[in-house]
């Protein structure tokens, strides 16, 4: 697998995912930076990291999903590649358009670090097939703007069509997102965006390797 991880100014987990997806998919990695105009030749998957694009001046997202580099992105989701979005990735993701909802400021008013339990609610996604629906997995959060919104109809047309793939479990929602949604793809299912941290809980380092099946399926993928 070939796995472009796009850089904008103010992300800082471009070298988490990396790893992640060096050591749990088998990727061969580019790094990108947000001004060119095209994807390597051959990638399968995109991966727009987190961190704080831009500070997180405007919006979160609203300016890194104008950058140059995002209309080859769209045109690469558009065939049918791979896109993952993870934290300010998945706002990027939104506010590109390639997913639907909006991130919004966390409910309780400030910036949360700490580890929250995800249920797998759709375990047949390129992202999500060698774990299994109902499975709780442990994952890290960190951010200040992860209150996922979405109109009724938005809102109703993803739970109708399964495409919450991840829920805050236990109690663990930490942001107030709607319905616990903590992961989301596109009707196509090659688009998923979700505000926990996978590439930060898979190696024994981290304490746990809950979320390498994750990478373990972009590989199968």
């Amino acid at each position: 697998m070939k796995a472009a991880v796009i850089v904008f100014p103010g992300i800082n987990r471009e070298n988490d995912m990396a790893r992640a997806l060096e050591n749990g998919a088998g990727a061969s990695v580019t790094r990108v930076w947000h001004t060119e105009t095209s994807l390597p030749a051959g990638t399968d998957l995109v991966a727009v990291p987190g961190g704080f694009s831009y500070g997180d001046y405007l919006r979160c997202g609203a300016i890194a999903g104008r950058s140059p580099v995002m209309k080859s992105i769209i045109d690469h989701a558009n065939r049918g590649g791979l896109v993952l979005g993870v934290c300010n990735g998945f706002q990027i993701l939104t506010e590109a358009g390639l997913l639907p909802g909006a991130l919004m400021r966390n409910a309780g008013l400030k910036f949360v670090c700490r580890q929250v339990r995800l249920s797998v609610e759709n375990d047949a996604t390129f992202f999500s097939r060698t774990m299994k629906k109902g499975d709780v997995v442990s994952c890290p959060v960190a951010h200040h703007d992860g209150n996922y919104f979405a109109d009724a109809n938005t809102l109703n047309q993803l739970e109708g069509e399964g495409r919450v793939v991840f829920r805050y479990a236990e109690g663990t929602n930490p942001n107030g997102a709607i319905n616990d949604i903590a992961g989301i793809v596109n009707a196509a299912g090659n688009v998923l965006g979700m505000m926990p941290h996978p590439e930060n809980m898979i190696e024994p380092l981290h304490g746990k390797i809950d979320c390498m099946p994750l990478f373990e399926g972009l590989a199968a993928a």
